[in-house]
């Protein structure tokens, strides 16, 4: 089995150092980068199983570094390390696509945990797509590529992130029923926390606005349970508006 590599972006050269050093020794393959923009040279030299980025560097910023990463990387797993706890920098990095969000200071022993678990996700995620459920979805008028993750509607074709077409497949999945919210986070985040309901949120919001070019697909909101991808029949008048 080959090492899972891991590329570290961090400014402070004790913590960089004890991280690197400690993943090592637990079996990761560790490149660590002093700033944003060594990351990003690094990231686009080589392949990486998981981003772990901090927030605040000099020369590019953590959420900047992410940003381009995303542009070139849908699928690369990323997790921030942050000083900043206030709610709105959490939202801003699950926004951008990330994985996971830990703040400062942190044991070693729980970033070793989260990574863990970030990887049986990805391990299961990928083992759950090409063989035991669909790949394929009609959703009304659109039709949805899990493998692919891009969402087709003869106006639109849409490139999804790794997060956006788990949690369109969910919806899939329980079509025309209830999707309890702390299954989806439990099956696409690892747990049901508030940060991780809140980035569900965001995420809904998304998926609604992609889907808005078909009248008879609809993401309900079901009150304290969760959601329910709603595919109805049009009417003929409705067909012809």
């Amino acid at each position: 089995m080959s090492q899972t590599s891991i590329l570290l972006v961090e400014d402070d050269e004790n913590l960089g150092g004890v991280l690197q050093e400690y993943l090592s020794v637990k079996g990761y393959k560790v490149e660590l980068c002093r700033d944003g923009e060594a990351g990003w040279a690094t990231f686009r030299r080589e392949q990486y199983d998981l981003c772990i980025i901090d927030v605040m560097m000099p020369k590019q910023d953590g959420f900047s570094l992410a940003r381009a990463i995303r542009a070139q990387n849908q699928h690369v797993p990323i997790v921030f390390l942050t000083a900043k706890s206030m709610q709105a920098d959490r939202i801003e990095g699950f926004q951008i696509g990330a994985d996971d969000y830990v703040t400062k200071p942190f044991s070693v022993e729980e970033l070793l945990l989260r990574i863990q678990a970030i990887m049986r996700r990805v391990k299961q995620s990928g083992e759950r797509s090409y063989t035991e459920l669909p790949d394929n979805f009609p959703i009304g008028a659109y039709t949805f590529s899990y493998r692919n993750q891009v969402l087709h509607h003869a106006q639109a074709t849409i490139q999804l992130t790794s997060k956006e077409a788990e949690l369109l497949r969910l919806l899939c999945i329980y079509a025309n029923q209830v999707m309890k919210r702390e299954t989806a986070l439990k099956t696409i985040w690892g747990d049901d926390s508030y940060f991780n309901g809140r980035s569900m949120d965001v995420f809904i919001t998304k998926l609604r606005k992609y889907l808005r070019l078909d009248p008879s697909v609809e993401i309900m909101n079901v009150h304290g349970l969760g959601y329910k991808l709603v595919i109805r029949a049009l009417s003929a008048q409705e067909h012809k508006a």
